[in-house]
């Protein structure tokens, strides 16, 4: 299952991702495509990169103060996957990152997990192992 998962991932999203880049660029012209790939790769890498600093700092303020920081250390995992998708040539990961760089798409994809995490503690078919080393 999570082989089918991976092999949609790593061939699949290209595969969309290059047909879509065509589709633009028969609309507008390849020049314009790759100008639009580039500045939003950039702009998106610059706006991933402060709002991971600004969650840093607020992980760093939650933890001083005794506080669980997990749902900004969720904000950050989601960010650094922002990064990973604007800086990767396309326009529907372009649009995925832009998403996630967004504050209340964040929340809504916090709340969704943590309701399928509820769910699936409730039904028993999540378990956790603990391992000193």
């Amino acid at each position: 299952m999570v082989f089918s998962y991976l092999v949609a991932l790593f061939v699949g999203l290209p595969l969309i991702e290059l047909w879509v880049l065509l589709l633009v660029g028969s609309r507008i012209g390849w020049l314009p495509t790759i100008v639009l790939v580039v500045v939003t790769g950039v702009i998106g890498a610059s706006l991933a990169r402060a709002q991971g600093l600004q969650t840093v700092a607020a992980i760093q303020r939650d933890m001083a103060a005794g506080v669980m920081p997990a749902p900004r250390l969720m904000d950050g995992v989601m960010i650094l996957l922002a990064g990973a998708m604007l800086i990767t040539p396309g326009i529907l990961t372009d649009i995925f990152g832009f998403l996630l760089l967004v504050p209340a798409t964040r929340q809504m994809i916090r709340n969704y997990l943590r309701i399928k995490l509820e769910q699936k503690l409730r039904e028993g078919s999540v378990s956790f192992t603990y391992r000193e080393f």
